[in-house]
């Protein structure tokens, strides 16, 4: 059994609440009315469907109760106060149950409403005509059996996709199922071969359900229109037996003219016509073909059926036989001078004339008799045959030609004696025989050479001029005749006799003259380039004659011209201009010697060293023209006196000519140092700078980024970078010149740190700052039996860790370099309280032993003079200290805790060294 619907679950849910209530009390329902209750109280179900109802009342204790419906129920399910129950199969489009309850002596009752609706599921559309006529009504017609509730439809009528007519059916009675629509439609020709359909909705949505939509099958419309006029009809009035004619049927606003259906028919001869569409019109055409049992009158029949409808026309045709008439010759071909007879007849009905001259009657022959002469020879004779049929004289002709034998002639009007034509254009050799039987010319140079190719179209050749002879022949024998073939064409200038280029020798005599070839002989006339005037007879040869000349020549059948160079030639000749006798050479600019000579063809020139250091050298020439072989760019060059010799075929000039070798100024590190070095306090001194270059260069050096003050002395501002310019007439050389200045050492700083003193145990440290170029290198000295002593890398600071009554005292600082010693000295002073006094007492004699072994080993130890002494083994064996460090630096000033002294400074030479110690206490 299936679950409850949703109906029922809302029954069900209004039952507990009754429960609910009932249980407030007995008292409350003595109170309050009772009643009864249908859910749900109005339903739409789809026709066929099923349905849950519930019936329930708040009777506490109802006696009785049920449910009246007359439609079927498939199960019921029951509580004290309620009952529910399917109803299934509903059909009626309309019933109302009653729910009632028995209470308290009275009758309870909910009355329900139920209505079914049914789907559009079939629509049907009436059937079209087959054929509608254009501009007829026709009627659309729709029905929906079934459907409903009515008042929910709504149908469409549609062209297409076009809607026609639309109708709700709202305010229709609830009851009412099933529709009809229908529509008056005016066919058009577009509505040909258009689908008509229509569309049923069924509009559910108000009642909770969806929108039902269907459609009928497509039914597809065929409108036509034909002309209420017959068609027209084309055919001949009369007709040959035998013979074909065409015929046509066409027919005007037809619509549509492809779906027309035509029969044409000859007779009982039914024709196959080709049908043409041209818009709305139709045209069938066929051919018609008599046969002999269709002589006499026939009909021709036009059918036209469109939609149902016919067209039609039909006319009377004549078929009738007329055969052609004969002509005959009692000899094709005959010798000249025979006799020939010519016959001309037909048929029974026919008349028949022969050139002109009719028979006697209707069905009898024509006759013509002839002696053969030479201008009888292809003479035509015509036959005419005439017939009347149905009031109309038809003709039908027939013709041959009589051939007369007869030997070859050679007429000048088709074989001339003498022919001219110009030569190229392609030409038909004609030489024409009369004759019969047609004779065979053969033309040939009497000599047996060339044949003419007569009848062959051809080109013109100057080869083919000449005289020949013309032979003629047939069977009735040959005639012979002599022509003569000339071929003209234009002049030519070819190189053998008017060549391009013509060599003069400058003084001798020439002329001018170009040979041209050309038929008829052509005239030739040269003139100058830019010039009028012709060039004719003897010329003495000048440079002036050389040039371009144009030569042009001319007959009747055009003209050539051709341009002739014309070269002279003579020996050398030296020009100062450009070939100087005086020459200078600069080293370096990679120029070569032109020497250019005037003479044609152009001379050949060498230059070679005669005198000085230039004997037998060649001297290296510039090409007259850029040439991928020229000569090698020189590095070096000898001056002197060179001999220039220029040679061509006609002749040799020799000119001298001096050459002188200069360079540009070069400064290079021997002849100017990029790097000098000046002492300072030396007498002021110049650069060292000087150039190499001829002529001589002047050189001069100045201050880079500004002036150069003059000093008697060398001091540190003069160092720096100069920019030394040499230069000559053939150009400037620079060079940059770094001067450093060397000056003697000062310690210029000493100081200590902490600068107020030490305290014993504490630390301190003594820098050393020293200025000096070269770098100079710092030594110190310290108290004899300092111990624990530490140095920086390049000596500069002096530090002491944990410091002791032994360091304290005199430390000197040493700057030393290659011009000089300077040194400086200062004080430290360790302090403390008495306690740390009583032990230096009793320490301080130890040191003094210490110090004074210590001092005397100093004395004669090498090694600490050179500062080479381990401060780590004088701190073991307690030995003065000696601190000479290797490297460069600068040193400070140092303090110690219990007070300091004045600073002391000394210059002492290198190597002097003094020691000096004082202990004091607090």
């Amino acid at each position: 059994m299936p679950g409850p619907s949703p109906g029922l679950r809302r029954a069900l849910r209004g039952l507990w609440a009754a429960l609910g209530l009932g249980l407030v009390g007995l008292s409350a329902v003595a109170q309050e009315p009772f009643w009864a209750d249908l859910q749900p109280r109005v339903a739409l179900v789809e026709r066929g469907g099923s349905l849950w109802l519930n019936c329930s009342t708040n009777c506490p204790r109802p006696e009785r109760g049920g449910l009246e419906t007359s439609l079927r129920r498939n199960g019921t399910q029951r509580g004290l106060r309620w009952l529910a129950r399917q109803l299934v199969d509903i059909r009626e489009p309309e019933t109302q149950p009653v729910c009632f309850f028995r209470c308290a002596r009275r009758t309870l009752q909910a009355r329900g409403l139920i209505r079914t609706f049914q789907r559009p599921d079939r629509i049907e559309l009436m059937p079209l005509p087959t054929w509608q006529p254009v501009g007829e009504n026709f009627t659309l017609s729709c029905r929906v059996p079934g459907a409903g509730p009515r008042g929910s439809l709504t149908m469409t009528l549609l062209r297409g996709t076009q809607e026609l007519i639309r109708r709700s059916f709202s305010g229709e009675s609830p009851r009412a199922r099933g529709a009809v629509l229908t529509a008056t439609v005016l066919a058009r020709r577009e509505d040909h071969g258009a689908n008509f359909s229509c569309r049923a909705e069924l509009d559910l949505r108000s009642h909770g359900l969806g929108l039902f939509e269907n459609s009928s099958a497509p039914r597809m419309l065929r409108t036509f229109a034909l002309s209420p006029e017959p068609p027209r009809l084309t055919a001949p009035r009369l007709l040959e037996v035998g013979s074909e004619r065409p015929v046509s049927c066409s027919l005007d606003k037809l619509f549509p003219a492809s779906e027309a259906r035509v029969y044409l028919a000859l007779g009982d001869q039914r024709l196959s016509p080709d049908i043409t569409l041209e818009g709305d019109a139709l045209r069938a055409t066929a051919t018609a073909t008599a046969s002999a049992e269709q002589e006499g009158v026939t009909q021709l029949f036009c059918n036209m059926t469109l939609g149902g409808e016919s067209r039609e026309i039909w006319e009377n045709v004549t078929v009738y036989s007329f055969p052609a008439p004969f002509l005959t010759l009692s000899e094709p071909s005959v010798p000249e001078g025979k006799m020939v007879t010519v016959t001309c007849a037909a048929g029974a009905r026919a008349l028949v004339t022969l050139d002109g001259i009719p028979a006697v009657a209707p069905g009898q022959p024509a006759q013509l008799q002839l002696n053969a002469t030479v201008n009888d020879d292809k003479r035509g004779f015509v036959c005419e045959a005439t017939l009347e049929v149905d009031g109309e004289i038809l003709s039908k002709n027939e013709s041959t030609e009589l051939r007369v034998l007869y030997a070859p002639r050679l007429d000048d009007s088709d074989c001339p004696r003498s022919w001219t034509w110009p030569e190229g254009p392609e030409q038909t050799l004609r030489c024409e025989a009369h004759g019969n039987p047609a004779p065979s010319v053969h033309c040939a140079r009497p000599d047996g050479g060339a044949v003419l190719a007569l009848g062959l179209l051809g080109p013109i050749t100057r080869a083919l001029a000449g005289t020949y002879r013309c032979i003629a022949t047939n069977a009735q024998g040959e005639a012979v005749k002599d022509i003569t073939l000339t071929v003209e064409y234009a002049p030519a200038l070819d190189s053998v006799g008017c060549p391009e280029r013509i060599t003069w020798l400058e003084g001798t005599e020439a002329s001018l003259s170009c040979v041209a070839h050309g038929v008829p002989p052509p005239n030739v006339s040269c003139v100058r380039s830019g010039e009028a005037e012709v060039i004719e007879g003897l010329l003495h040869v000048a440079r002036e004659h050389a040039g371009t000349y144009r030569c042009e020549a001319t007959n009747a059948r055009g003209s050539a011209a051709k341009n002739v160079a014309i070269t002279v030639e003579y020996g050398p000749s030296f020009e100062e201009l450009s070939c100087p006798s005086n020459w200078t050479w600069v080293e370096g600019s990679g120029q070569l010697f032109s020497c250019e000579v005037d003479g044609k063809p152009q001379p050949r020139v060498e230059c070679v060293g005669s005198r000085g250091t230039s004997d037998r050298v060649l001297l290296p020439l510039a090409p007259s023209d850029p040439s991928p072989r020229a000569p090698s760019i020189p590095s070096e060059l000898a001056s002197g006196i060179y001999t220039c010799n220029a040679t061509n075929r006609h002749g040799s000039m020799v000119k001298m000519v001096a050459v002188s070798v200069e360079s540009p100024p070069k400064m290079d590190e021997s002849t100017c140092p990029s790097h000098q070095t000046w002492l300072e306090g030396a007498e002021a001194a110049e650069l060292a700078c000087a150039a190499l270059g001829r002529p001589s260069p002047q050189v001069s050096c100045s201050r880079e980024g500004g002036s150069w003050p003059q000093r008697l002395h060398v001091s540190r501002q003069d160092a720096g970078t100069y920019l030394c310019l040499a230069t000559n007439t053939h150009g400037t050389d620079a060079r940059t010149i770094t001067v450093g200045v060397e000056y003697r050492p000062v310690v210029a700083e000493l100081a200590a740190s902490p600068p107020g003193g030490v305290r014993p145990g504490g630390n301190f440290t003594l820098t050393c700052r020293a200025e000096a170029w070269p770098p100079a290198q710092i030594s110190w000295r310290a108290p004899p039996g300092a111990l624990n002593i530490g140095l920086s890398s390049n000596n500069s600071t002096l530090s002491v860790a944990g410091a002791l009554g032994s360091h304290g005292g005199e430390y000197e600082c040493a700057a030393t370099n290659a011009h000089g010693r300077h040194a400086r000295r200062i004080t430290v002073r360790v302090a403390g309280p008495w306690l740390w006094v009583a032990v230096g007492s009793a320490v301080g004699g130890a040191v003094l032993l210490a110090a004074g072994a210590g001092l005397a080993f100093y004395v004669q130890s090498t090694a600490c003079k050179k500062g080479e002494y381990n401060v780590q083994e004088a701190e073991s064996s307690g030995e003065a200290v000696c601190l000479n460090g290797a490297g460069s630096g600068t040193g400070g000033n140092a303090s110690a805790q219990g007070g300091t002294e004045p600073d002391g400074t000394a210059e002492t030479p290198a190597g002097g060294e003094v020691f000096s110690i004082q202990l004091t206490s607090a």
